[in-house]
């Protein structure tokens, strides 16, 4: 068995785990960070984008709010290229209680949340599409990010420094001697191949999963309630700006424009199992009746495709209530050592995506004092590769490289601007044959055709690099295929089902995907 010896061995790829190994690594410790699937697969790949101004949180969860708003303005400095500043609307509309709005504000000027009301009249000039019945609006710092972006930045950064990313490794047993936790061994996913970590702090960063890793290392009453709730993304920006409701947090009260789409979520159940990714018809009505409220005429746009998140909400291990709206969105760092006389070994879930740099540097914290070693952290400051500029995101940023060369770069998805030299560097440097890998780095097939028109081009570009058989390229596409499929069947209506229908014409009547020799036998497709 292969044996590696790190300073800190992060379990979980998300945003909080890549932004601990990035954190760590700028300290100046070894790190190995690991995940039983792709970075940022999970939790952190599965929300709507948002970077809270902490709006959402002012009134209902203070702490939330004031962690957000502060968060915010760091991200907006560190992760720049990875953040598109679009701002944000609270509106009052006909369904919302009135005398909320002033409690909206009180809270926001409270909790330091940046805050201005402005006449809807001129709101609507904005957004000509929302409700023309709004009664009040205040105008808040949202913002949007790319997830996979800033994650992989992270992990670059981690990289430059000498960590060492291990995605498809899944811890499979824990590293004890007596009361210390001393390491883990992890399998890899795609070789079967287990290798034995050494670690002087293993991290569990594993989000909705926290309390499952906790487990395996013999450490009981980690209690995570996994929130389930999903979200649907419209083919186009109906709005440019964020737009909430302005009510206290409940389903379908939130619009988010991110890159070329916008998205409305999201519902909130529990469930007892952090893998539950069930999409009930009954939520996708009810998500595109809330749309109607913010944007009349939301059920006629078209839905793109639908997906679940499951948030990863802490609750202390007496608790009986399996509620998960009241559970705060604040997050909980448990240094095992204090609470349960374990050393080396530390767990942080919880929490936002917005607050995952603070996050990470608290569980760095508690990591310097297992060791008895302080070493500052420096992430607040530190600009994420890629963000030295400190220039945000634009849309239209792809569209406009493109034109410079229109002549000199063959288009794979016209949809997300993917040329076939980003694609083939992409492969490479992922030196990956999963398509969704793919799809998270450079947004391949996410655009109004899910891939009926790009994705069977990449395949091929897959097939023609590194020797790649032929039934693996098969069964790379019907992977994909798949993995698309999973979000389009539960909104199948209006423009989707015939973009749907053109596309099973393409790969069954065209291509006959379903047929096509796989090396593992995969007819999923079908």
């Amino acid at each position: 068995m292969t044996t590696l010896s790190t300073d800190v061995l992060v379990i979980g790829g998300g945003a909080t785990g890549a932004g601990v190994a990035w954190d760590a690594a700028l300290r100046g410790f070894d790190v190995v960070l690991v995940d039983r699937g792709d970075l940022a697969e999970g939790t952190s790949g599965r929300f709507h984008g948002l970077v809270h101004s902490g709006g959402r949180y002012a009134v209902k969860d203070p702490k939330a709010a004031e962690e957000c708003i502060a968060e915010n303005r760091i991200l907006r400095r560190i992760a720049a290229d990875c953040i598109e500043d679009i701002g944000g609307f609270f509106v009052t509309t006909p369904w919302d209680d009135p005398a909320y709005a002033d409690r909206f504000k009180d809270g926001c000027q409270a909790t330091g949340v940046d805050c201005e009301e402005i006449d809807p009249a001129l709101s609507l000039r904005e957004e000509p599409r929302l409700n023309p019945d709004i009664s009040r609006v205040f105008r808040v710092p949202d913002a949007n990010i790319d997830v996979w972006k800033t994650v992989w930045a992270m992990a670059h950064g981690a990289q430059d420094r000498g960590a060492r990313v291990l995605p498809y490794h899944a811890a499979v047993a824990f590293r004890r001697d007596g009361d210390r936790v001393t390491g883990a061994r992890v399998r890899g996913a795609r070789t079967g191949e287990e290798i034995d970590v050494e670690a002087r702090v293993t991290v569990n960063a594993s989000g909705a999963w926290a309390g499952r890793v906790a487990d395996l290392a013999g450490i009981e009453g980690v209690r995570v309630l996994p929130g389930r709730g999903i979200m649907i993304a419209m083919n186009h920006r109906l709005v440019n700006t964020c737009v909430n409701r302005c009510q206290m947090p409940t389903d379908g009260d939130i619009l988010v424009p991110i890159r070329t789409v916008c998205v409305i979520g999201t519902t909130d159940e529990h469930t007892g199992d952090p893998d539950d990714h069930t999409v009930r018809e009954s939520e996708v009505d009810a998500m595109l009746d809330d749309g109607e409220k913010l944007v009349p005429g939301f059920r006629q746009a078209r839905a793109l495709r639908v997906w679940t998140g499951v948030r990863p909400l802490f609750e202390d291990a007496k608790a009986s209530d399996t509620s998960t709206r009241d559970v705060t969105r604040a997050h909980a760092l448990l240094d095992h050592d204090q609470r349960d006389g374990v050393t080396g070994f530390v767990t942080i879930t919880g929490g936002k995506l917005t607050t995952f740099r603070l996050m990470a540097e608290e569980t760095m914290n508690a990591v310097c004092r297992q060791l008895g070693e302080h070493r500052p952290c420096t992430t607040q400051t530190e600009p994420l590769p890629g963000s030295e500029q400190r220039e945000h995101y634009r849309l239209g940023e792809r569209l406009e490289r493109k034109e410079e060369h229109l002549s000199g770069a063959q288009l794979i998805c016209e949809c997300e601007m993917v040329t076939r030299g980003k694609l083939e560097d992409a492969i490479r440097r992922r030196a990956t044959t999963n398509l969704d890998d793919i799809r998270r780095l450079l947004r391949l097939g996410m655009g109004p055709c899910q891939g009926g028109f790009c994705i069977y081009r990449a395949t091929g570009v897959l097939h023609g690099l590194d020797g790649l058989s032929a039934e693996q390229a098969d069964a790379a596409l019907q992977h994909f295929l798949q993995e698309r499929w999973k979000g389009i069947w539960p909104i199948l209506y209006g423009d989707q089902l015939r973009q749907a229908r053109l596309d099973d014409w393409i790969f069954q009547g065209v291509l006959g995907v379903a047929h096509t020799p796989s090396s593992d036998g995969d007819r999923s497709a079908a």
